[in-house]
């Protein structure tokens, strides 16, 4: 049995695992970087230990005193959250060196799926539908020009190891292409040290769609449903609600199924997401990533299925076996996301950093807020621009977006430029009410909102 764990990350997430751990009658140690000694999370911990400078590549980025303080503090687990090493296989496999249990799936499966040329070729023996491109990463432009010409344009390059919308460019013509092929090696090479790079058909009218899995250690897995997240801008994620509204059940059915057999395929464990393209036109869905991770808009899945997906993690780590009739993804709940991020929309979506002068959240029925804010709290430039998610629900696409605006016109946060205007001009949108949108929907001056 686990009774100790390290939560290997800050913020909202931290605090998140936090309050199931103690939900468990798991103690939960805390880390932090000297920047963060004021933070929610830090207060929350049972206990708290600093990790270093403010810089994430020599704190919450840093494997060796991670582990460190999980073998000082007797740790039994640690559970990375998302972002920094969630998706890091020697972090997984030297946590298994210890003797420490890593709350998330095998440093095999990290590795197979973080390498998206791989991950892709993986799936096609499995039978899972992908888009077609280069077989593997490219080895030169000409190899580029050849995949382009075969599958047509407009295409869209990507960094192998790529992730968060970075070493990803879209190629309208021919012309276009050298330049795109040497920028995304380049960004590919600086974000992830890695310039390999593959080639897929874009689709361009498209749905971005999601299936909740998770997977046991006896190979069995079940799927939660889907999250549609197609709101995004400049391919980050804005807005998430489940059940998409632009699949039917029977493709709903195809899209669970399809993501099982990718995690067969990888004999994968813990909670993970296998996230595909939906091609408004055809009506086709094919594989994009997975995620080998809890996601940051897991609690809408959470809500609608009645489960806590870190308890299930922790439970599957302790070796409990799933029960595969219980949860199939058919919630008859509606849920939805918006992610609050301390950024000006009115000036090119800046980051904002300052000190919160005012914060009274949103409450009430069918209203979630997941956030590591408080009065006096000063925000940190070093770290990622989320600083709240808020979640409504419902049993209606409607009552939950009606919900939604209520909460977020009820959310008193002062202090920080935030983009909770402009999530409440997304949901009062026509196209995004009638449900006529495609990841296109902000584009680069967001006239249409």
């Amino acid at each position: 049995m686990i009774k100790k764990v390290l939560i290997a990350n800050r913020g909202e997430i931290a605090i998140r695992i936090m309050r199931t751990c103690k939900d468990l009658g798991i103690k939960a140690v805390g880390v932090f970087s000297e920047s963060d000694r004021d933070s929610l999370h830090v207060q929350f911990a049972d206990e708290a230990y600093c990790i270093g400078p403010s810089e994430s590549s020599k704190s919450y980025l840093s494997i060796s005193r991670i582990i460190t303080i999980a073998k000082l503090s007797k740790c039994d687990a640690i559970h990375p959250g998302y972002g920094y090493l969630s998706e890091n296989a020697e972090f997984a496999e030297l946590c298994d060196e210890m003797d420490i249990e890593f709350l998330g799936p095998s440093s095999n499966a990290i590795k197979n799926m973080g390498l998206k040329d791989i991950a892709k070729e993986m799936m096609k023996k499995a039978d899972v539908p992908v888009v077609p491109g280069s077989n593997g990463i490219l080895r030169d432009l000409n190899d580029a020009y050849r995949v382009a010409d075969k599958v047509g344009y407009p295409v869209i390059l990507k960094a192998s190891s790529g992730g968060g919308g970075k070493g990803i460019r879209v190629v309208k013509d021919k012309k276009a292409m050298s330049d795109a092929f040497n920028l995304t090696k380049e960004e590919a090479r600086k974000s992830f040290d890695n310039s390999d790079i593959y080639l897929e058909k874009y689709i361009e009218d498209f749905r971005h769609i999601e299936i909740q899995i998770l997977g046991d250690k006896y190979g069995n897995i079940i799927q939660l449903g889907e999250r549609d997240c197609t709101v995004q801008r400049k391919m980050q994620k804005i807005i998430e609600e489940t059940p998409s509204p632009s699949i039917n059940n029977s493709i709903r059915k195809k899209m669970g199924d399809a993501a099982v057999q990718a995690a067969l395929a990888v004999n994968y464990h813990s909670a993970g997401t296998v996230e595909f393209i939906f091609d408004r036109t055809t009506e086709n869905f094919y594989f994009m990533e997975m995620n080998t991770r809890i996601q940051v808009e897991h609690p809408i899945t959470e809500i609608v299925n009645d489960i806590d997906l870190v308890a299930e993690q922790i439970k599957i780590a302790e070796g409990k076996q799933l029960d595969t009739n219980k949860n199939l993804g058919k919630a008859n709940k509606f849920a939805m996301e918006c992610r609050i991020n301390a950024e000006n929309p009115d000036n090119n979506f800046a980051p904002s950093v300052g000190e919160i002068t005012r914060y009274i959240p949103p409450g009430g029925y069918g209203v979630r807020v997941d956030s590591f804010l408080y009065t006096n709290y000063k925000t940190k430039p070093f770290y990622d621009s989320l600083v709240a998610k808020v979640v409504t629900f419902g049993y209606s696409r409607k009552e939950v977006i009606d919900r939604m605006i209520r909460a977020l016109e009820e959310f008193q946060l002062e202090g920080i430029d935030t983009n909770i205007v402009f999530n409440i001009k997304i949901l009062k949108n026509k196209n995004f009410l009638l449900n006529n949108y495609n990841t296109n929907f902000l584009n680069e001056d967001n006239s249409e909102i």
